[in-house]
């Protein structure tokens, strides 16, 4: 049977998480596009701003069309698996060049020394590789704590700068159109973290009027991108306006600090308006801001990059081996690999701006395949403004993408990197498996697509329903059992895969089968042994979720039980302190209709 992920991911919580990505884009940003084209940069920065805004605009349309997970690897499933795979590599190289970048950042906005940013940034990553060992440590309520203080730091630099803005300084942007194009595409990074956005609907709470089998999340999506969207262009044109007003004897002293140019600005700012030791203060809550947002956003795309490969491996497009778990629900390979990709890429792109290059390739490449694969998919509920709109900014995408490809060498050559290692994992993995293509007309195909089970489905007895969750063959098994025979009563038999990561399979693809896992296997066919021994009919559930006791909760619900029925925990103290007990996440999630029997 099917299982629904718990959505309580609420429009404030989705904009956190989102801004946490996206938001940080202009704490570098500005100082590359001033190293660039020095005080004729507004028009470059303006023109990325409002393609921030439009693309944003089409991720409110993505999030309606996919409410179960609109993220590139969805959307271009439909037009084939080869596709969706080079649309989850372009989003690796992404999220690998996003934890090295941010680490980066982040530490030039705490004044740290140049010669001492690549070894500290390498240990930055190397922390929350262990901080991922347990998990992923971030939540909606914690981006929002982080997200205030940076819209405040934001906030503060407009006003303080407000009195002193003038058109004085800007000048008109020198050279060709070919150069200023070139100028415009190595500044794009503001798109940074808007495809995390489309990957969280099949958590979003869903609007009124909609249900879990046919849920809509537009008002959420909505409420969700819109303000950031509006905060990232907005905020990133005034920021940058503000660093243009600043004197042109400063010209040398703004390159030197590009990396950490907002920090420069609010320090300037501050002092003309309260004082050199005010602005000096002012300085450091901005660069305290900016760096712990962009090191959330190190544990983010850390914690994304270890979900995008095992989700690929769960759908059987890389090695099974990336499937396997630590104790804590952790796939062991992705996390390493998770950690060693950004390292590396520090070790031989060291510098903001050798970073910013390799970066941009694979954000808007990853943006382009989503834009387009939606765009052409005419099965999807779009408008014809609304897919004109979508095809136009593919094909900006598009030339921006090609662009890149031939300007920046380093670029393309990390991201044919990543191509044929992917590839080649995935051929090796789809060889290993016996996998074979097989070419079928479309009519039979349908066909195949079409066929449901229906009339096989089980013609259960009245007498009630009983949920068992179990971890192994206990006492609990016996009781349950004996319990739904006096009753007549349907037995389900539940087993939770706790799996730690951030990305969940497609909503249309092939579903975790518990014969697939060895401890489920061995506990689902001893129960239906003993069932069918004593005349019960036991129907396994199979769950895999990142909180077992959410998970629970929500099976129970959707079946409509009469009774739970589970053991006591065996997990130690530290297990209680980094995940809580199933039982309180069980009983403050349940349903007061549905009795809980705990037995020891």
């Amino acid at each position: 049977m099917e299982i629904h992920r718990p959505r309580n991911l609420g429009w404030p919580r989705a904009a956190a998480l989102l801004y946490g990505d996206w938001g940080t884009s202009k704490a570098y940003v500005i100082g590359l596009a001033f190293a660039a084209m020095g005080f004729s940069s507004l028009p470059i920065i303006l023109a990325v701003s409002a393609l921030s805004l439009i693309v944003g605009l089409n991720y409110i349309i993505i999030c309606r069309c996919f409410p179960c997970g609109g993220g590139v690897y969805s959307a271009a499933r439909p037009h084939g698996r080869l596709l969706a795979v080079i649309g989850a590599l372009l989003l690796i190289a992404d999220f690998t060049v996003t934890a090295a970048l941010s680490a980066w950042a982040g530490l030039s906005y705490l004044g740290l020394p140049t010669e001492w940013i690549l070894p500290a940034s390498i240990m930055v990553i190397l922390f929350f590789g262990v901080l991922n060992y347990f998990g992923p440590h971030h939540s909606g309520s914690i981006a929002v704590a982080l997200a205030l203080p940076v819209v405040a730091s934001v906030v503060g630099i407009i006003v303080l700068a407000f009195p002193h803005l003038t058109i004085r300084e800007l000048e008109l942007p020198h050279g060709t159109f070919q150069a200023n194009w070139v100028a415009f595409v190595g500044v794009i990074l503001a798109l940074s973290g808007v495809e995390a956005i489309a990957n969280l609907t099949g958590v979003m709470k869903i609007d009124k009027g909609s249900t879990l089998e046919k849920p809509r999340v537009g008002q959420t999506a909505t409420k969700s991108i819109l303000p950031v969207a509006l905060e990232v262009s907005l905020g990133t044109a005034l920021l940058a306006w503000a660093v243009l007003s600043l004197p042109h004897s400063l010209q040398g002293e703004i390159i030197e600090r590009k990396d950490d140019v907002l920090r420069f600005a609010a320090e300037h700012y501050a002092g003309l308006a309260l004082g050199p030791q005010i602005g000096q203060a002012f300085g450091w809550f901005v660069g305290i801001t900016f760096a712990v947002l962009l090191f959330s956003a190190v544990n983010t795309a850390a914690a994304a990059l270890i979900g995008l490969m095992f989700m690929m491996s769960s759908d059987g497009e890389m090695p099974r081996s990336f499937n396997r778990l630590n104790a804590h629900g952790v796939p062991t390979i992705p996390l390493v690999v998770s950690i060693a990709l950004p390292v590396i890429v520090l070790a031989i792109s060291p510098g903001l701006e050798a970073l910013a290059g390799l970066y941009a390739i694979g954000v808007v490449g990853a943006i382009a395949v989503n834009l387009g694969s939606c765009a052409f998919n005419r099965a999807l509920p779009m408008s014809w403004p609304a897919r004109a709109m979508m095809t136009a900014t593919f094909l900006l995408l598009c030339g921006v993408e090609l662009t890149l490809a031939q300007t920046k060498p380093d670029a393309l050559f990390f991201v044919t990197c990543v191509f044929l290692i992917g590839l080649a994992l995935r051929a090796w993995s789809q060889k290993h498996k016996g996998v074979t293509t097989v070419q079928v007309p479309r009519k039979v195909a349908e066909m195949v697509e079409k066929l449901q089970a229906e009339d096989l489905k089980l013609t259960l007895p009245e007498g009630g329903k009983i949920l068992v969750c179990l971890r192994g063959v206990t006492s609990v098994m016996k009781y349950a059992i004996e319990t739904a025979k006096i009753r007549n009563a349907s037995l389900y038999v539940l087993y939770v895969r706790e799996v730690a990561v951030a990305f969940s399979a497609p909503k249309n693809d092939a579903k975790a089968r518990w014969q697939d896992d060895p401890e489920a296997a061995l506990i689902m066919k001893t129960a239906q042994a003993i069932g069918e021994q004593v005349g019960v009919k036991v129907i396994p559930v199979y769950a895999v979720a990142e909180k077992a006791g959410t998970a629970i909760a929500d099976v129970a619900a959707t079946l409509g039980v009469d009774e739970l029925y589970l053991g006591t925990s065996g997990h130690t103290a530290l297990a209680h302190l980094l995940h809580g007990s199933v039982v309180q996440q069980v009983v403050k999630n349940l349903p007061d209709d549905i009795a809980v029997v705990i037995r020891g």
